[in-house]
């Protein structure tokens, strides 16, 4: 039977529970990270909803589905629609939006969002938590975002390891310079996210032990992770009959968060859109693993089909409305409250603040 080493885990401890089989085995794992995600977070859900503004990329890594040389439609919404779409979150209470988008450093780019945050400051009376995820940029830019209004950020990683890095993305794109990135992040004064893929081509178990121990070495404040999956219109859809069954990456998916809570129990965790897609009710089963963050899709319908990293992505279909609706039944089901008008900022962000 599962039991947890009495002391801090070491990468061999990780290991042996990333190797755990027997549904019992897992189902104790679960229990563990969920009762610690109840001390230390509380049975409640922070809600981000998502609006993924462009999906115009400037970089080209070997997973992605809108990597610059894919062939299929580009948009940008306007400021009018994020605007209406910020506006919607905090109608709904919401708390909280993510503004993510493709990877861009030019200036109209850069311009577009800090005119964004300060019109998303200003008609929210500062009232609604905003995280960016758009990219590697240089420390002015960062800076800039942060004074227009955003305060966490989320870069992630997508593996710790510098040479499987290297496998996945093309030359041009330096490892050192994103983990730059993120400590510049954490120097500035964000909240800092960052996660990786699992069950990638070539990945193995010591890989997913290390990035659990670089999150902890970073002292993130919060991380998006969630299973590989393939899109055919990427070099790494070439390897896609050495993958794990999407089973056993949906199972590892969930070790990870388990495990993610167990080592570091007061971060913000997200149970990502990616679990819905290989199980009806994964989302659900990511917050049961610990996870304590959920991202509502509220971009327009009219542009979720061209936002696609990855195949077979759930709930393009759905209006922002339909959305909100599924998730509340979805979390109560489960005996999860929803954390409305609330930031739902990282608990260990502010217990590092306090401690220093």
């Amino acid at each position: 039977m599962f039991q947890l080493p009495q002391r801090d885990l070491k990468k061999e401890d990780i290991i042996d529970i990333l190797s755990i089989k027997s549904t019992e085995d897992m189902e104790a794992l679960f229990r563990e990270a969920y009762r610690i995600k109840e001390k230390y977070i509380g049975k409640i859900v922070y809600y981000r909803g998502l609006i993924e503004f462009s999906n115009i990329c400037a970089k080209n890594c070997y997973y992605c589905g809108i990597r610059k040389d894919n062939p299929h439609k580009r948009y940008e919404m306007t400021d009018e629609e994020i605007q209406e779409a910020a506006l919607f979150a905090y109608e709904n209470r919401y708390g909280s939006i993510v503004l993510q988008s493709g990877e861009r450093e030019d200036s109209v780019f850069i311009e577009k969002i800090i005119r964004n945050l300060n019109l998303i400051r200003q008609k929210t009376g500062g009232k609604l938590g905003i995280t960016l995820c758009v990219g590697e940029q240089e420390e002015e830019v960062y800076q800039k975002f942060f004074e227009a209004g955003a305060h966490r950020y989320l870069l992630r990683i997508e593996t710790s390891s510098q040479d499987f890095y290297k496998t996945l993305h093309p030359k041009d794109h330096l490892f050192e310079r994103r983990l730059s990135c993120l400590k510049t992040l954490k120097r500035i004064g964000y909240q800092t996210g960052t996660g990786v893929m699992i069950g990638l081509p070539g990945q193995t178990l010591e890989n997913l032990a290390d990035d659990l121990l670089f999150f902890r070495e970073m002292d993130i404040d919060m991380a998006g992770m969630g299973p590989y999956i393939e899109h055919e219109q990427t070099p790494l859809y070439e390897l896609k009959n050495s993958l794990e069954t999407k089973e056993e990456r949906f199972q590892m998916g969930l070790k990870m968060i388990a495990l993610l809570r167990i080592i570091m129990k007061d971060i913000n965790i997200a149970s990502t859109t990616a679990l819905q897609t290989l199980d009806p009710i994964g989302r659900e089963k990511g917050l049961l693993a610990g996870a304590n963050i959920l991202m509502p899709n509220i971009t327009p319908q009219q542009y979720r089909g061209d936002y696609l990293l990855y195949q077979d992505k759930p709930c393009i279909g759905d209006t922002k409305e339909e959305c909100k609706n599924c998730l509340s039944l979805r979390i109560s089901g489960i005996g999860e409250s929803i954390g409305y008008n609330e930031w739902g900022d990282s608990r260990h962000f502010y217990h590092k603040k306090i401690k220093h």
